[in-house]
């Protein structure tokens, strides 16, 4: 079930009234785990059994790097975790893909195989819950965390419905101690819990899928060739809906674990008002980003070893990845653009040490961030190289034969929403939307609350998942 469906309404509040219930707080944990593969088993019930093997090895493999004496053993429990969960990622995220591409190298050299088709269905979630069980198993090995004391409490953290398919990617040491004391939200929590779900909802339903989709699937979903002004909207347009839809995601992630009483780190800070590419990992999917850093961009060394290895690393950091969100040489791009902006930033930083920018030279620096963001979205969104080249020959004014493809009111619907986006996002650059809400009179708070709510309702459809669904 997804978020915005009028099933997760009926079930969250199932879910909650038992969790407010006076019972025993092991027995409301188990109530807690039963509705998170309750939750995850409404899409297809066998992957449930994926759940499971990660749970198990990942609990076992912690087990027994802490009673391991030899370095031998310590190395052989962590490839276990290791090459449990990357071999469930590779073959049910990757098999055709590196099938595909196996036998287009082997007709590149004169070799015809015809490979049968895969018939491979993608686990919802699957890349948002490996890496946080890797990261459990990772952490015991590094010491830098203790294994959970009971297997409870582990498995509530891999699939703790909030977070499970979509994020935010949770390490053991900030949700697992939770589980050890009773919690319940108080009325504070529950109100701004509350408010982070209808967000969050808000964002999704109308505008992600209710303004912005149909202008980006105008351009990107169709052979028809776009001039500059609709290939900039239509992908202006997605910037808008891929932030709204996967932002609204975490903001109700956030406010569901917050209205059962536990606490959730962000996975956005308006990123759309960076400046610059290391700001804009800061501030986009957070903890994704935080999660390539301590165990992909240290280990490949960092910026511990001279220039060169820092830059390799921050290329094959990002170019990972962009691989990691999808089975596409297109997302590959995607990366790699933006581990060259984080590489020449740096260069730039180092060269100009001695530069302090004024207010509108940090304005400009940001405007120009955030054009070069929607050049790399043009690789996240088409779905062949043929049209992402098409998308940006029309974005530098140079295609032939175009053809309108967006209507004055989809043209002016997108600049409003998008120009409103950006705006915001300048505004609440130093800020958090905990400490507006706080400030915001409660007569202001209410008529905000019951708009956002009635457009929910107005523009609800069927309920289209959510696009990280598909990662």
């Amino acid at each position: 079930m997804v978020f915005n469906s009028l099933t997760f309404i009926a079930f969250f509040a199932i879910v909650l009234a038992i969790h407010s219930l006076p019972l025993a707080w092991k027995t409301r944990k188990i109530n807690l785990l039963v509705a998170s593969y309750l939750f995850y088993s409404a899409w297809n019930p066998p992957f449930v059994i994926l759940l499971w093997i990660s749970t198990v090895v990942d609990w076992y493999a912690a087990q027994g790097l802490v009673k391991a004496q030899k370095p031998v053993a310590r190395r052989a429990w962590m490839l276990l975790s290791v090459v449990a969960n990357l071999g469930m990622l590779g073959y049910f995220k990757y098999g055709g893909f590196l099938l595909m591409n196996f036998t287009a190298l082997l007709a590149s050299v004169g070799v015809t195989y015809h490979a049968p088709a895969p018939d491979i269905v993608l686990p919802v979630g699957i890349s948002f819950y490996t890496f946080a069980t890797m990261s459990y198993t990772l952490d015991v090995y590094l010491r830098r965390a203790l294994p959970a004391r009971n297997f409870l409490d582990y498995a509530l953290f891999v699939t703790f419905f909030p977070h499970l398919v979509a994020g935010p990617i949770m390490r053991p040491t900030e949700l697992v101690p939770q589980f050890e004391q009773p919690r319940r939200a108080n009325r504070q929590q529950l109100f701004f819990g509350l408010a982070l779900m209808t967000i969050g909802m808000f964002n999704k339903v109308v505008l992600a899928d209710g303004f912005l989709a149909k202008a980006a699937e105008t351009v990107y979903d169709t052979d028809k060739i776009p001039g500059a002004l609709d290939a900039w909207m239509g992908t202006l347009a997605f910037s808008g809906q891929i932030f709204c839809d996967f932002a609204g995601y975490s903001t109700i992630a956030i406010g569901v674990a917050m209205c059962l009483g536990f606490a959730m780190p962000d996975n956005f800070r308006f990123p759309y008002a960076a400046i610059g590419f290391s700001d804009f990992w800061r501030r986009w999917h957070i903890t994704l980003s935080s999660w390539l850093r301590d165990y992909l961009y240290i280990p490949l060394g960092g910026n511990r070893h001279g220039p060169r290895r820092t830059y390799a690393a921050l290329m094959g950091t990002m170019l990972l990845g962009g691989l990691w969100h999808g089975a596409n040489w297109t997302f590959v791009v995607w990366g790699g653009l933006h581990g060259i902006y984080l590489s020449v930033e740096r260069w730039l930083r180092k060269r100009f040490s001695g530069f302090r920018p004024n207010v509108w030279a940090l304005l400009a620096f940001g405007l120009i961030t955030y054009a070069l963001v929607n050049v790399t979205w043009v690789f996240f969104r088409a779905k062949t190289f043929s049209r992402a080249w098409t998308v940006l020959r029309g974005m530098a004014g140079t295609n032939d034969k175009v053809v309108p493809l967006l209507g004055i009111e989809s043209l002016v619907m997108v600049a409003v929403i998008i120009a409103g986006l950006v705006i915001t996002h300048w505004l609440m650059r130093n800020r958090t939307l905990e400490s507006v809400l706080a400030r915001a009179p409660a007569t202001v708070l209410s008529c905000t609350w019951a708009v956002m709510a009635f457009a929910i309702v107005a523009t609800q459809g069927n309920g289209n998942a959510f696009i990280y669904f598909q990662f």
